[in-house]
């Protein structure tokens, strides 16, 4: 009988560079990778099939750069020591490309194998005529690409590796797999912890029926959809209760057009009410996710305590401009007032630097936006052509400047020029928005609602300060941030000085003890608001403009509806009275 191969694989999930070249780490991160957790979940799952396992036995490792400092020559070593190995650079975007190139470096110096996937490559193979010259540099580097899902397609990697003969390139991107069924997304609690709350993640679907022009998914994922079903969600919950997780991110662009999404909320709800399981999670919905009937008590009673929305902007040539006409402004309010009734936490993205934006009209939409919208967080993005999105594939067709830096495309930088904005203007209106939403003011106003709505406001305050803090006090997106920022000397971007240490050191305890006092301040002042908020004795009696369910002439009167009425028309094909007697 042959002997069995010892398959070493180790996989990275790549974070990227800060503005001054440092890889950006923390002691715990905020955001679970999903793809890490996939990944791991299928190799784990193919290599206990009987056909494998008779031919391999796989010594599976990952690792997520954001929460850990990758120990890149024990895994050279453990690689050295197996029969066969290879290094996966896995869920790697755009933005993360540059990281990932430098790893992969580092490995193929010491001859072993690297396969590096995600959006990036995905995207960009879907998308372009040609490779591009960081994809071009990689196959230099003798690193293979993978494109496309791995559910189904995990096997032909595993036993090329065995085999010594990984291809240069696996492209699956023309079949896209069916999830019902597929392994689960898994990561060890020993990962897990490494995230701030002890978040995991999974997917209950792929693809996205919509069209919009800034967006990757639809290019990448697809825009059939594909789910799991209930079956593999209770299986998902269940082993990662047996291991003490208990909180989630769902990671489904749209978990309200899951056709399955009935089904899965009614068995969250029976484990937690029936059986006793205790969990939480956080969803990504539309803005006509209240259309469907119970959608969002079933959420809330399924243990949905948060979830995001893709509100993108509130003006609506914007929203016709990237092709989401989907977005119905008129409708915002009921199903933001909706989710606040329900008790659960709303976030919200928008975008800024839509063609017809300008300082003073976002100036504007956030003042409406405050006033007038029961939102609990806002996070703020540059409009950015994403390699693998719409906008991305027509302005490199048309020869219109991107940026060639892909670091930058984290969607908290600016890529590409403004037809009416200057850069510097756009740059400082990014920053401006952070400063005008999150106000000590509105800040306050946003406690009172939850109090008034029963939220855990806690939790709330401390979320809003995480927010505010990131972006101005660690430079960094929220999404980027984490709790205690690493900063590894020898790890800084290649083209950038390794630093002296003398120099380096005393620098970054200064960093670190500035850093910590300007934390340890906003925290005091948000404690100190929050807990005025508490004592009021007419705190859960408190009401205002967002949160009032009005008529519908007074709807029709809000600055949300007044400010945009002439360019309602445009986007939907009627005014807003006939769109929504339409049912547009």
């Amino acid at each position: 009988m042959p002997q069995r191969i010892r398959l070493r694989v180790a996989l990275i999930k790549p974070s990227h560079y800060d503005d001054d070249g440092y890889v950006i780490q923390w002691h715990r991160s905020s955001i679970p990778s999903n793809t890490l957790a996939s990944l791991y979940g299928i190799i784990r799952d193919r290599a206990e099939e009987p056909d494998l396992a008779g031919r391999m036995a796989v010594e599976l490792d990952a690792y997520d750069e954001t929460n850990c400092i990758i120990p890149i020559k024990a895994i050279i070593a453990s690689c050295k020591a197996a029969d066969a190995s290879f290094v996966g650079l896995v869920g790697v975007q755009s933005n993360q490309f540059p990281r990932a190139l430098e790893l992969a470096r580092q490995f193929r110096a010491a001859d072993i194998p690297v396969i590096v996937g995600g959006f990036h490559v995905a995207g960009c193979l879907a998308m372009l005529p040609e490779i591009p010259p960081e994809l071009r540099e990689a196959e230099k580097l003798g690193v293979s690409l993978y494109a496309g899902e791995a559910e189904g397609r995990i096997d032909e990697i595993l036993l090329d590796a065995c085999n010594g003969t990984i291809k240069p390139l696996y492209n699956y991107m023309a079949a896209l797999p069916d999830m019902a069924g597929a392994p689960s997304p898994f990561l060890p609690s020993t990962l897990v912890s490494r995230a701030a709350g002890h978040y995991t993640s999974f997917d209950s679907g792929r693809g996205c029926p919509f069209q919009c022009s800034f967006c990757t998914i639809i290019n990448v994922q697809g825009r059939k959809s594909r789910y799991r079903t209930p079956d593999d969600i209770e299986r998902i919950i269940r082993e990662n209760d047996a291991q003490g997780i208990r909180r989630y991110f769902i990671t489904d662009d749209n978990f309200a057009r899951n056709k399955n999404w009935e089904a899965i909320l009614d068995r969250l709800i029976r484990l937690r009410e029936i059986d006793g399981l205790r969990f939480k999670f956080i969803i990504q919905v539309d803005t006509l996710c209240h259309k469907s009937p119970g959608f969002i008590e079933k959420a809330a009673r399924a243990g949905c305590n948060r979830v995001f929305i893709g509100l993108e902007n509130i003006d609506p040539e914007a929203l016709l401009s990237a092709k989401k006409r989907q977005n119905k402004i008129w409708e915002y309010r009921e199903m933001l007032q909706a989710w606040k009734d329900a008790g659960v936490v709303t976030y919200a993205g928008y975008i800024l630097g839509f063609p017809e934006d300008t300082p003073e009209k976002i100036r504007r939409n956030i003042e409406i936006m405050k006033r007038e919208l029961p939102l609990d967080l806002v996070e703020f993005f540059f409009l950015t052509p994403l390699p693998g999105s719409e906008d991305h594939q027509k302005m490199a067709r048309n020869g219109v400047w991107m940026d060639p830096d892909l670091n930058k495309y984290d969607l908290n930088h600016r890529v590409s020029h403004h037809p009416l904005m200057s850069d510097q203007a756009w740059e400082q209106i990014y920053l401006d928005a952070w400063k005008q939403y999150y106000t000590l003011e509105h800040i306050e106003t946003v406690l009172r609602r939850g109090v008034a709505r029963g939220l855990n406001t806690k939790q709330l305050f401390l979320t809003l300060g995480a927010f505010y803090g990131s972006v101005t006090i660690e430079k960094l997106h929220p999404l980027e941030a984490g709790f205690f920022r690493h900063k590894v000397r020898l790890q800084r971007r290649p083209g950038l000085p390794i630093e002296n240490p003398l120099i380096f050191y005393p620098r970054r305890a200064w960093e670190i003890t500035t850093t910590h006092l300007k934390w340890l301040a906003l925290y005091l002042r948000l404690k100190r608001l929050h807990a005025r908020v508490l004592k009021d004795p007419a705190a859960k009696n408190y009401s205002d403009q967002a949160l009032i369910h009005g008529s519908q002439e007074d709807e029709d009167n809000l600055d949300l509806i007044r400010t945009f009425e002439d360019a309602i028309p445009n986007t939907y094909g009627a005014p807003v009275k006939h769109a929504k007697a339409a049912g547009l």
